[in-house]
């Protein structure tokens, strides 16, 4: 697309804006230390297009450029600074669902128990809050053992593709609470009856898909019926920490497919 972009800026000069969707498009699906040489080529690229369009030589024929540059640039780290604090409200908000509907639903069922003089019963709704806080401690912990051995622990239907080599401990936290959320997703949301997880190592990245055969989602849709879109802002800021991209596809009463790619110096 890039190349096409060139030769037509070339050949008409007006072409020259069409950089702005293409700089975003860089900004979006590269990473920052290739997105931004390419931008600068077409800033470049820009600059010229404007000197053939002018009839004399003008100062703002660069600076503008420049500027619109400079200012996408500015938009866009913003537009990810925000996604990721929208993650880190999301997981709190998950965080505090979850011990709600659990530990605190639980305590209140020990009390109850309590105070109607069985203490049996209780007992046992203790063993299960502590089964459910060992999760949490669990879940929020670094991997125990290797990333593969937390996935098939997650999931039976786990392939992996590439051979594995070591990963820092922040890459496969991210991609095991990836993992984590859609599948929960999955079985929470989409009355899926499989879901499939594929872990894939690459030369300079590693990919995580997780596929189901639930009901699917609008991704597009700004508030989906079902509540599976709320996970993405915190997918995608988690993973944007580590210059990674994600990739949603889904569609209602098609399933839905999770890709994650980390790059790994």
């Amino acid at each position: 697309m890039l190349a096409v972009w060139l030769v037509l800026v070339w050949l008409a000069p007006s072409f020259g804006w069409c950089a702005i969707p293409l700089f975003f498009q860089c900004l979006r699906q590269l990473r920052p230390r290739v997105a931004l040489p390419i931008a600068a080529v077409l800033t470049f690229a820009v600059v010229l297009a404007q000197i053939r369009l002018a009839a004399t030589f003008d100062l703002s024929l660069v600076l503008g450029p420049v500027g619109v540059a400079v200012l996408t640039a500015a938009v866009f780290f913003d537009r990810a600074r925000l996604l990721h604090e929208a993650g880190v409200l999301e997981e709190r908000q998950r965080l505090a669902r979850e011990i709600h509907d659990t530990l605190a639903q639980g305590f209140s069922s020990i009390n109850l128990l309590l105070s109607l003089g069985e203490p049996d019963r209780a007992a046992e709704v203790a063993r299960e809050n502590l089964a459910e806080a060992r999760r949490f401690v669990r879940d929020l912990s670094p991997i125990r053992g290797t990333l593969v051995d937390a996935l098939h622990r997650l999931c039976p239907h786990v392939e992996v593709d590439g051979e594995p080599y070591p990963l820092s401990v922040q890459t496969e936290v991210a991609l095991l609470r990836v993992a984590q959320g859609a599948v929960a997703n999955a079985s929470e949301h989409a009355a899926a009856s499989r879901v499939a997880i594929t872990l894939s190592y690459l030369g300079d990245a590693v990919t995580l898909d997780v596929v189901d055969d639930g009901r699917g989602f609008d991704p597009q849709a700004i508030e989906p019926a079902d509540g599976r879109g709320y996970g993405l802002a915190s997918i995608r800021g988690r993973i944007a920490e580590l210059g990674g991209t994600v990739s949603v596809e889904s569609a209602p009463g098609e399933g839905t497919a999770v890709a994650v790619t980390v790059p790994t110096p």
